[in-house]
């Protein structure tokens, strides 16, 4: 196997769905996860880093990895400890809530990462409840600490109920450690509520413009500010939407791809956006594939 390009560092959990008359579907999912597995259906050479149980949620995340193309090296099975757990019992309005009280993915141990890693890799993407569950959040801060500078780091912190205005810290730490930011507007409301999002992303882009920062608004479309350079602000691509599921991972996937390719700021947004339409376009978290991607940009 090619050796990762980028390592996606975060969590793999299991969605737990509800289908409204009392029963729950088992889903692979988990923000980095689903950035690692856009990434490589896109063609980039990648793995997801990190920890995940010995039982039967463990098996399916294991099997879906490796059925994505990711170097399964990279992932830690723990015997002993429960599964990490997303349970959504409500769809409309959505309301979710984690299990994962000494799960396995706390165990994750960077010393067991396949020797070198970082000597072939180019990027390494941060993210997710993984930076607020501790001592995971502390472990994946010191590996970003320590990339080499052959290794540019990529962030997106992808709000959720359990990160709170006390987290910011850190959050802020990896802002100015990146070379690449993810945020949406969601993002922008949970982290500074009462605050206007475009406010948000302005003081926040202070402590690193040298960035390139993707800035992703569901309908509304997306914004790329690159580095010395005038925002170039572009609506969604006009698809059958089926649902949003997994939008935000293909975009940054789309993005990756694209600097990797060392293309312009415009098609850096172009890919961004035709990924995250694409992936609007089907249920679930079904990332496009390259020859998928280039045929939407053509």
């Amino acid at each position: 196997m090619t050796a990762p390009v980028l390592i996606s560092f975060g969590e793999a959990l299991t969605d737990l769905v509800t289908d409204g008359a009392g029963r729950f579907r088992a889903l692979c999912g988990g923000a980095p996860w689903n950035v690692a597995r856009a990434c490589s259906a896109l063609g980039l050479p990648s793995a997801w880093a990190g920890a995940i149980s010995s039982d039967s949620f463990g098996d399916a995340l294991y099997e879906a990895s490796r059925a994505a193309g990711l170097d399964t090296r990279f992932i830690q099975r723990i015997t002993g400890l429960p599964p990490l757990l997303a349970v959504v019992d409500r769809i409309d309005p959505p309301n979710y809530f984690f299990i994962g009280e000494r799960s396995a993915d706390l165990a994750f141990d960077p010393a067991l990462l396949p020797l070198d890693w970082a000597a072939q890799a180019r990027w390494a993407l941060f993210g997710g409840i993984s930076l607020v569950r501790e001592p995971l959040g502390g472990l994946l801060e010191d590996v970003a600490k320590s990339l080499p500078p052959s290794v540019r780091l990529a962030f997106d912190p992808n709000h959720r109920v359990l990160m709170k205005p006390q987290d910011l810290p850190r959050l802020e730490r990896f802002v100015r450690r990146a070379s690449v930011v993810k945020l949406s507007d969601e993002d922008l409301s949970g982290y500074f509520p009462g605050r206007p999002p475009q406010a948000s992303l302005t003081l926040l882009r202070e402590a690193n413009p040298h960035a390139t920062w993707l800035y992703t608004q569901g309908a509304g479309g997306m914004t790329l500010l690159a580095p010395g350079q005038e925002p170039i602000s572009r609506p969604p691509l006009p698809v059958h939407l089926v649902d949003t599921v997994g939008a935000g991972d293909a975009s940054m996937a789309g993005l990756l791809l694209a600097l990797d390719l060392q293309l312009p700021p415009a098609q850096q947004l172009a890919h961004a956006l035709a990924a995250a339409s694409l992936a609007c376009s089907r249920a679930g978290a079904a990332a496009p594939t390259r020859a998928e991607l280039d045929a939407a940009l053509s």
